[in-house]
């Protein structure tokens, strides 16, 4: 099984040159990538479907919190949000006009995402609101993996690793 899911995901990745990955579970799986591409599978990657994201602009992260709501994030400050497993994407105010790089959801609600310049979001809404937290860094920030709405790791260029353990950021 696990052979069959990354020939799937090589096939998006040859179709759309992806560049982020979430699955919720061992079928159930969402990839981004180069001019808005969102390809879908729920068969553990043996099929997948493309789905229409409403943006041409290369999309770099994605996390999905269930199989239905997800946030993707990408070039120019672009974050997409889905409530029902990518049928829809609204496009979401990030307030900043750098890639960012990837997001990280621990529910519904609570989400961070970074970027270049060190750029870190934060939202507790869904999406709603994003808001700029203080960056220790200007380096960009690559990747982000948050276990729980407190508690996180970002990673990026320079071996930048910063690690939030408190509602405070630090």
């Amino acid at each position: 099984m696990l052979l069959v899911l990354f020939a799937g995901l090589y096939l998006a990745y040859r179709r759309a040159r992806s560049k982020g990955v979430s699955f919720t579970d061992a079928d159930t799986g969402t990839a981004v990538g180069d001019n808005g591409t969102i390809v879908r599978t729920t068969d553990g990657g043996d099929n997948w479907m493309t789905q229409s994201s409403g943006t041409g602009v290369d999309l770099v992260g994605v996390s999905f919190v269930d199989a239905d709501t997800g946030t993707a994030v990408g070039d120019t400050g672009t974050i997409l949000r889905t409530t029902d497993g990518g049928d829809n994407w609204v496009q979401q105010s990030s307030g900043v006009g750098v890639v960012l790089r990837d997001v990280s959801f621990t529910n519904v609600n609570n989400g961070t995402a970074v970027g270049d310049n060190g750029v870190i979001l934060r939202t507790t809404d869904g999406g709603a609101n994003w808001v700029p937290e203080s960056s220790p860094t200007i380096r960009n920030l690559n990747s982000v993996s948050f276990t729980d709405p407190n508690t996180g790791t970002a990673v990026g260029a320079g071996s930048t690793i910063l690690r939030r353990t408190d509602a405070g950021g630090g």
